[in-house]
């Protein structure tokens, strides 16, 4: 649907400003979605963010610094979600062996599983996108990054 009609809004004042309401309200609209399968696995973005991240290292263990300049959301305390993750027991935090004053953190056996139920809900995450054959998401991935592009 038109964001005009999803927004009630006939006119912009150019198409930059069109294109940013539409950029916001297509990310809101997303992050919906998304929220909705995390919900069953009762965790957040934010966490399935860091499951990901440590699951991309593993077997090998990590640091804090590593896991906040990976984040997608650069605004997320990434001490305070690790402290959630280890009550769920989705992961471990160990004194590093190499810096007594480092703490390695690792994945667990239990955060591997959820991320492989969660796997099978990919196409869960993909139906956000079925309006678009593979040429339109390649790109739209390219106008992403340019946009990004300083």
């Amino acid at each position: 649907m038109r964001i005009e009609d999803e927004i009630k809004q006939s006119a912009f004042q150019n198409d930059y400003q069109k294109a940013l309401i539409n950029i916001f309200y297509t990310n809101n609209f997303l992050v919906d979605q998304l929220n909705d399968v995390f919900k069953k696995h009762d965790i957040t973005r934010q966490q399935y963010n860091v499951l990901r991240i440590l699951r991309g290292q593993y077997p090998k263990p990590t640091q804090i610094g590593l896991i906040r300049e990976r984040m997608l959301d650069k605004m997320s305390d990434a001490s305070r979600i690790v402290d959630r993750l280890i009550k769920k027991e989705l992961i471990k935090k160990n004194i590093a062996e190499h810096d007594r004053r480092a703490v390695d953190i690792l994945i667990s056996d239990r955060g591997l599983a959820l991320l492989r139920a969660i796997d099978t809900f990919s196409s869960d995450f993909e139906t956000a996108l079925r309006n678009l054959d593979s040429g339109e998401a390649a790109e739209l991935n390219r106008l992403l990054d340019k946009i990004r592009t300083n």
